[in-house]
Parts: C-alpha cells; structure tokens; sequence
C-alpha cells in the first residue's frame, strides 16, 4: 500500500460514522467479520480501529433508530484499504469460511470485495495495485468494474491464515450518494481543493487530491433530487476529512464560505454539509 496517498499534502478520508439499530449485533459483526477491535465503547456509540489506536469507524445506536431508507443520499458504500493482495485474500477466504455474501470487482486500480453489515450499510473492503501501474488520459484516471480474480487473490496465501485486519489498514475512500452533481463538484473542487480524476457520464464523480484514484466517489444512482434520510435512519452520521495543516484547512473554510456553504464550530470541531446534507468534519 502506498502511504503517500494518505499523508500531507494529500487531504483524504480519516473516520466514518454510521447509525445502526442494534449496537451489540454491529459490535459483533464488525470484530467478528471485519476483524476490527474495539477502542471505546459506551451505551449507544462504539468506536473501532484496525492499529488499536487510531479511529477508523464509529457506529451509534440513537432512539428510535429507524431502518435504512431507500433512494436517499448519504452512504454508498465506505472502503477499507488494506496493505498487500495477501492480506486481501485472507479476508476473502475469512469471508468464505462464514458464508458471507460478497460481491466483487476488478478496478484495475484496485481489487475490491464488497458486503454489507447487518443493516445494509454498504462496504467495500480493497488493495490498490501499485500506481505505476495506473493508466492516465488527459488527467483521468482509468477504471473499470471487470470480474475479479478470486482464484489469483486465493493463491497468494500459500497456507497464511487470517488474523483480523492489519495495523495498516486506513479508510481508503467513501462513495457517496447525492443529488445532484453540478453544485457538488463546486463544492468538494472549488470549495475543498479535490481533483476530478474521472467521471462517468453525467452520473458519478471520482475525486481526489495528489493523483489518488479516488479519495471519494459521488453519484446520483439514487435520482437526480433525491432527499436527505432522516437523521436517526441507518446510514452515514459523517465522514472526516484529514487536511496537512490548519492553514490549509484555513484556507479551504474561506473558500467554502465564499461559495456560500456555512461551516459551523461544535465543541472545537469544524464541521459542514455538502449540497446534498452530507456531514463533513473538517479535521488536521
């Protein structure tokens, strides 16, 4: 895994939160399937980790948490990246040992398992092929969704058992659900400094800073208009973005103000919505 991509002068996606209906159930299934541990946990919140220091996931069971509602922005899916093509293919043969049902891809990029947990938040769990190896045109990164080569990922285990996942592991990218795309771009290009790196048609964004090929994907799959979910449904609470410096992040809270976004301080952290109210906080 190249660290690079997730270190300054990059800005990049540190920590995911998410509602869930039963908090012992996703405890259960994040240590169990995802292999993360725990770093704290109180009655309605769990905060989890892949190094047992640093926050990658947190998961909060609110009142009357409701189900997850269709055909809303928000969560698409969150990914993990974790280090080597072996450390995949643990995963996927972990996965296999329990039954889970998976799907999967080849981004040329990348290779990526999908799944969803126990309340149908979705997750992509993926290795990056090295970015030499990448091809670029015209400033667009090229990706596909081609079948994966389970078979290959399998023979790299060579009798190498899986452990939970590595220290290593970083939250990779989110991909997000939204309403439309025109207002979007402006607001994560002119307003927080990503790069489009690719686009599909007139229905999905791939953007990123320092030439990754995604630190987040934006489409409208679920209707150009469609409606913010309820706050306590299933689904995205925030995501946070990790900026080399405060001055940096100065300097895009300006831009973003000057464009007309509001961001707001809430006990010492700095926090805005994206056009389609995805919550973004604003970290160093």
């Amino acid at each position: 895994m190249e660290k690079n991509f997730f270190r300054e002068p990059n800005t990049y996606v540190g920590h995911v939160e998410l509602v869930v209906q039963d908090l012992d159930r996703s405890i259960k299934f994040y240590k169990e399937v995802i292999g993360l541990d725990l770093l704290e946990q109180t009655s309605s919140k769990a905060v989890l980790t892949a190094d047992g220091k640093r926050a990658l996931l947190s998961i909060e069971q609110p009142e009357n948490a409701m189900p997850k509602q269709g055909r809303t922005t928000g969560l698409y899916h969150y990914a993990i990246l974790v280090p080597s093509r072996l450390d995949l293919a643990k995963i996927l043969k972990h996965f296999v040992e329990l039954n889970v049902q998976l799907g999967a891809s080849d981004h040329l990029v990348s290779e990526a398992l999908y799944l969803n947990d126990p309340d149908g938040n979705g997750i992509e769990i993926y290795t990056d092929r090295k970015a030499t190896s990448w091809t670029w045109e015209d400033n667009q990164v090229v990706m596909a969704v081609d079948p994966l080569d389970a078979e290959g990922i399998l023979a790299e285990l060579q009798g190498e058992t899986w452990e939970g996942l590595p220290a290593e592991t970083v939250m990779g990218h989110i991909h997000l659900h939204v309403a439309e795309l025109q207002k979007t771009r402006e607001f994560y290009s002119d307003g927080l400094g990503f790069d489009v790196v690719c686009q599909f048609g007139t229905q999905a964004l791939f953007i990123s800073t320092g030439h990754y090929h995604h630190h987040i994907g934006l489409n409208t799959w679920n209707g150009v208009g469609a409606p913010a979910p309820a706050e306590n449904s299933v689904g995205l609470i925030s995501f946070s973005l990790v900026f080399p410096s405060d001055e940096v992040r100065q300097e895009k809270v300006v831009q973003l103000q000057r464009l007309g976004y509001d961001v707001e301080e809430d006990n010492g952290v700095l926090i805005t919505e994206d056009p389609s109210h995805n919550r973004i906080k604003l970290t160093v």
